[in-house]
């Protein structure tokens, strides 16, 4: 059973049923809530990046060149201090098999990804689970009515909201950002600067503004609003990005085109295991596990990593044979990559905060000088999610075989 029909749930899901593990993929959403969800397009906290190494894990079951038809495709990133532009980090430098990251609605991914996945069983909230030494009990209700089921394995893909599902069995860690932002999506003609292959981030002392392109054209805006606060959808918070939008990018144009604006702020939090019994039967993934701040836009990419790479794992220990070890190593290298995300998000974070003008025009000055070096290469690599430990390591499982670095033994 996998818990939660989000994107890293249905990855998952589709990955075990594709290789012939019958799978139940439990949702809390009813049905009516789950289809409004995923058909919603007005400006939320929906990720829309997937990077190379994602790209290249989806490849085996036909997802990425699903994805690919509909995506657009970025392949390098600007600073600009208003209209100067900073710096440029070309992606297609970086040798990788997908030379850029896509630029995707999240429902079309999820479509891309459950294809072959099973139907999610709406209306289904688990309210505890226990591990036994050979199968896994979960409490569910199911339309209101108490029920047990259990299960050979149990993978929990809730999202932060269902994460006290593992906490029983592991501890958590989680820090609290100050940090506010606010999000739109734009028509990209307004913005002199852009172009429909780079994400542009815009330095101001006042706080950071992202650009990235849309597919079908567009642009997502994010701006960094100090005193903003986060809960609130009023007509203050258009306004407020406004203000920025203009402020920032010196368009009055882009600023007077914004509409419905999404608020939101950053958290931090990681489990300290995600396997969580010594059965090998239970499993907590992607934001569950670990959330780290979407500026970056890394979130979702870890979650559909650590699917990718527990998927062969599951299957082998589902057909009898020893995983101990492909388990230690899968969930090492899955934490060391939620740090590196987390600490990647946290310089991002910091980076896109207010400050004095003379500080202001030091990082701009730094930042130059920075992409003058071989660090721009190295930047290129981080801000496409290359220092994953998936990135060398995610070969999808077929056949029963192993191929190359697969770490089923």
């Amino acid at each position: 059973m996998v818990v939660g029909a989000g994107p890293v749930g249905r990855f998952l899901a589709a990955e075990l049923q594709r290789h012939g593990i019958e799978t139940l993929l439990l949702e809390q959403r009813d049905a009516a809530a789950d289809t409004r969800s995923r058909s919603d397009s007005a400006p939320n906290g929906r990720a829309i990046g997937l990077h190379p190494p994602v790209l290249a894990a989806l490849e085996a079951c036909g997802a990425t060149e699903r994805i690919l038809e509909e995506a657009a495709r970025i392949e390098r990133g600007a600073a600009y201090d208003r209209a100067r532009r900073l710096a440029t980090l070309d992606f297609s430098a970086l040798g990788a098999r997908f030379p850029f990251a896509a630029s995707v609605p999240q429902q079309t991914t999820e479509r891309a990804i459950s294809a072959s996945g099973p139907a999610p069983i709406c209306g289904a909230r688990v309210t505890a689970i226990s591990s036994e030494p050979d199968r896994v009990r979960l409490c569910v209700r199911i339309d209101g009515s108490p029920r047990e089921r259990t299960a050979r394995a149990v993978v929990l893909a809730t999202g932060a909201a269902g994460r006290d599902l593992a906490l029983p069995f592991t501890r958590l860690s989680l820090r609290e950002y100050p940090d506010r932002y606010l999000m739109t999506d734009a028509p990209a003609a307004l913005d002199p600067r852009a172009d429909e292959r780079t994400a542009i981030i815009t330095l101001d002392r006042h706080g950071v503004l992202e650009s990235f392109p849309l597919a079908g054209g567009g642009r997502r805006l994010v701006a960094r609003i100090a005193g903003h606060s986060a809960g609130s959808l009023d007509r203050t918070a258009a306004d407020a990005l406004r203000r920025a939008v203009e402020e920032r990018t010196g368009s009055e144009a882009l600023a007077a085109a914004i509409g419905t604006v999404s608020p939101f702020r950053i958290r931090r939090a990681h489990v300290h295991r995600m396997r969580l019994d010594p059965a090998v039967r239970c499993f907590v993934i992607g934001d569950a596990a670990h959330e780290v701040s979407p500026i970056g836009g890394q979130g979702m990419n870890l979650g559909l990593l650590d699917a990718a790479g527990l998927a062969p794992i599951l299957i082998a220990r589902l057909r009898g044979r020893n995983v101990e070890n492909a388990v230690q190593t899968w969930e090492r290298d899955r934490l060391a990559s939620a740090r590196t995300a987390a600490r990647l998000g946290g310089l991002n974070t910091a980076l896109g905060r207010a400050r004095s003008r003379r500080a202001h025009a030091a990082l701009a000055a730094g930042i130059a000088a920075t992409m003058r070096t071989p660090l721009r290469r190295t930047l290129a690599r981080a801000y496409t999610m290359g220092f994953d430990r998936a990135a060398e390591r995610v070969h999808p499982y077929e056949g029963g075989r192993r191929s190359g670095a697969d770490p089923v033994p």
